[in-house]
């Protein structure tokens, strides 16, 4: 499959932009902690899955010192109804002490300072960055990986490779957006095992050739 050329990735961002002006990620978060704490949460479980589970957490314990001071097994209490808790509470308490203790309780705006952080990979360095700091960043996850590869937007075999494609050949007036744009038309349109080509903005310019009716 040919790769999109400029002017179709150009007009494939500007209809996902049309269509969404002010994209907003769906997990729920009150400051860049909890917002790392949620992406991290994240990994293998659905937003709303975890929005449900953090709601009551978040009431309690919205920084760092609050977690540590409610412990691991409090912290899995809230947490168990997400996949592999066990695991992300431990993550969660270990982050917030290496927060307290290196950082002074704040979320670093740093990329090589997040992944430092227990549970914390490249995508979800970058999706921090991005919604907290406002970095131009793109984060990607299945969905992303998938579009990239089933329209002609950026192909690769890797995560890593998908990512350095879009850095690469995304228009500067899309980046700080196209992470949302991405995943959002992904979730909902762009699926991975019957794609609603019918209500798709970017129809027009995408290479996929076995389009739904």
């Amino acid at each position: 499959m040919k790769a999109l050329t400029k002017k179709e990735i150009t007009a494939f961002y500007g209809a996902l932009a049309a269509a969404m002006p002010e994209p907003k990620g769906e997990l729920h978060y009150v400051n860049p902690y909890t917002l790392l704490v949620a992406v991290v949460l994240s990994a293998q479980a659905t937003d709303k899955g975890v929005n449900k589970a953090t709601g009551p957490l978040f009431a309690i314990a919205d920084t760092p010192q609050a977690m540590v001071d409610l412990g691991e097994e409090v912290v899995r209490e809230y947490i168990k109804t997400i996949g592999l808790f066990n695991t992300k509470a431990k993550n969660v308490i270990a982050l917030s002490r290496q927060l307290i203790e290196q950082y002074g309780g704040e979320v670093p705006e740093n990329r090589e300072a997040l992944e430092t952080l227990p549970g914390v990979g490249r995508k979800t360095a970058n999706v921090v960055l991005n919604i907290a700091f406002g970095h131009p960043t793109i984060a990607v996850d299945t969905h992303i990986f998938r579009i990239g590869n089933r329209t002609g937007l950026a192909m690769g075999k890797t995560v890593r490779a998908v990512e350095d494609r879009l850095e690469k050949i995304t228009p500067k007036e899309f980046t700080l957006h196209a992470h949302h744009w991405l995943i959002l038309h992904g979730r909902y349109v762009c699926k991975a095992r019957k794609p609603d080509c019918g209500l798709c903005v970017v129809r027009e310019w995408c290479h996929y050739p076995e389009k739904t009716a």
